[in-house]
């Protein structure tokens, strides 16, 4: 097998990887990338039966206002399966890289990255909580406005949406799919991208999608999984 020397664009993006990965800070140029371990809890509240009985009381908050399903982000390393990341990441640890959070309560991201040969891969998770349904919705149409050029994910949390783009820096191209969804009070957000250092190509746009769309599948079935 021939040996080919390390490209500059390689060098460069590895770079950062490895400074910013032993800092504890993930590195992703998706325009939804999280800011990025503790206990797992994802807890439910019935807030149809707190909210009953309040009758004719039309001071009381809507069920939609008031309702929060989720309290607390899961665990977002085991957001994914071990299958998923070896298939969407090869070489990748799939134990993954928890992202250090001001608040994990609020917010916890998960990263796997690797370069196989000359294929790298980057796939993050991340969970938002919000205070309602309401909040999350904003914050949902908020990210979705940001970045137009996507579609609707149907059968996936109450509402998501996916986009790929494809960037190219000194001739070297990294295409990206970013995932978001919603369910209920809670954000899922997905990125996953990857380059050929070789041939400097990107993946394709449906191999990017699909990987994505895979991935926040899981994850989205793991808020209610976790415990």
């Amino acid at each position: 097998m021939r040996e080919l020397p390390l490209p500059l664009a390689l060098t460069a993006r590895l770079l950062p990887v490895a400074v910013l990965a032993s800092a504890g800070w993930a590195l992703s140029s998706g325009p939804f990338a999280a800011t990025p371990a503790g206990e797992q809890d994802a807890a439910r509240k019935d807030t149809a039966a707190s909210n009953s009985g309040s009758g004719s009381d039309a001071s009381a908050p809507s069920a939609s206002a008031a309702s929060k399903a989720y309290s607390k982000a899961p665990a977002p390393c085991s957001g994914v399966s071990e299958k998923t990341v070896k298939s969407l990441v090869p070489g990748a640890k799939t134990a993954g890289q928890e992202i250090t959070s001001t608040d994990k309560a609020v917010r916890r991201t998960c990263s796997w990255n690797a370069l196989k040969g000359f294929d790298y891969r980057w796939l993050d998770v991340s969970y938002e909580i919000k205070a309602s349904d309401d909040k999350a919705r904003t914050a949902y149409e908020q990210r979705v406005k940001e970045k137009s050029g996507g579609g609707a994910v149907p059968g996936l949390g109450d509402t998501a949406y996916s986009v790929v783009n494809l960037t190219t820096e000194d001739k070297q191209q990294t295409r990206e799919g970013a995932v978001i969804a919603r369910v209920s009070n809670a954000l899922v957000v997905v990125t996953y991208n990857g380059s050929d250092f070789e041939t400097k190509k990107a993946p394709g746009t449906d191999e990017i999608n699909k990987g994505a769309i895979r991935a926040a599948k899981e994850a989205v079935a793991a808020l209610d999984d976790a415990p």
